[in-house]
């Protein structure tokens, strides 16, 4: 007989995301730092896998990337490169019209001004990043310097990533803009969208910026992520990414004991009451065909075999 008493809390335990699935990953990346000190330290509160991504030539640029370093954010420099419309620029906007020299000279004192940078995206840039020539003169001038480039798709026919091929520079886009309408509900619905991206396709890039709204739900969601989802720096989701895992509650630097046959399993008396394979087809029959069924066969086979080993001349297992 199936002692359902031992064997639920096993069946929940398998049943949670972790035991099942990779995490989905999540990057968030708040744009424009630079320029607005109070809600730019507001975001440098938030947990330190929010990227952000920092204005090479704004007043406070220097201070917010080593203020963003010592918390340890991901660091990007956010390129101001020429929109289609006409509307002001930044200074050392990228354009088109520039050759391979004065795009090396403007990223190059970029870099200066954003020290410790993995990455560089977009500041505007619909007509810069549009332009297949023009990027490809920044793909080569980013391969001397090991940066990723997130495209912040700020229009859908973008030639980053054709650019960027040949050349090393790993390419990542945007997919959703969290804060176009700058309302609470607004931002909390493209967050909510964000994520279930994030759990339908295994990963997803939001981009933000330093609004209060912004600032809010991010302040109010992220402490809710669901479990099944992880909040990830930008580089996390690069090609070259090592896989993910959820973190540990336990201090990973401990080393923990090795675990006991009695620690590892039921207790030989409760493991023989339990048949492993009239457990899997109960099983089965509940949840259908599946890893989790499987697991829980296995398990028990496991557990069975092993106290067997200790003892053969005592079957742990009832036929």
């Amino acid at each position: 007989m199936i002692n359902i008493r031992l064997a639920i809390p096993l069946l929940l335990a398998m049943l949670s995301p972790n035991a099942l699935a990779t995490p989905a990953k999540l990057a968030i990346v708040i744009d424009d730092f630079g320029y607005r000190r109070h809600n730019e330290e507001q975001i440098l509160q938030l947990p330190a896998a929010i990227s952000v991504a920092i204005l090479p030539n704004a007043p406070l640029s220097k201070e917010m990337a080593k203020k963003a370093h010592q918390q340890g954010h991901e660091i990007l420099i956010h390129m101001p490169m020429e929109p289609i419309s006409k509307q002001p620029l930044e200074r050392d906007t990228l354009r088109p019209t520039m050759n391979k020299q004065e795009i090396q000279r403007i990223i190059a004192q970029a870099i200066h001004n954003v020290p410790n940078a993995k990455g560089m995206n977009n500041h505007m840039g619909s007509a810069m990043t549009s332009d297949l020539a023009a990027m490809q003169r920044v793909m080569g001038t980013l391969s001397h310097y090991q940066l990723y480039f997130l495209d912040s798709m700020t229009i859908g026919s973008s030639k980053a990533t054709q650019a960027a091929q040949g050349t090393g520079v790993q390419v990542v886009k945007r997919k959703v803009f969290l804060d176009d309408d700058q309302s609470d509900a607004a931002v909390l619905k493209q967050f909510n969208l964000a994520v279930k991206m994030a759990q339908k396709n295994g990963s997803a890039i939001a981009i933000g910026h330093p609004h209060p709204s912004t600032v809010r739900v991010l302040q109010n969601r992220l402490p809710t992520l669901p479990a099944d989802v992880v909040l990830v720096p930008v580089s996390a989701l690069l090609p070259s990414a090592p896989p993910i895992t959820l973190p540990s509650h336990e201090n990973t630097q401990q080393k923990l004991p090795e675990l006991t046959m009695a620690q590892r399993c039921p207790s030989p008396e409760s493991i023989n009451t339990i048949n492993p394979t009239a457990t899997y087809a109960t099983v089965k029959n509940t949840v259908g065909a599946s890893p989790l069924a499987l697991s829980v066969y296995s398990y028990l086979a496991y557990c069975s075999a092993s106290y067997q080993n200790l003892s053969p001349s005592k079957p742990m297992v009832k036929k």
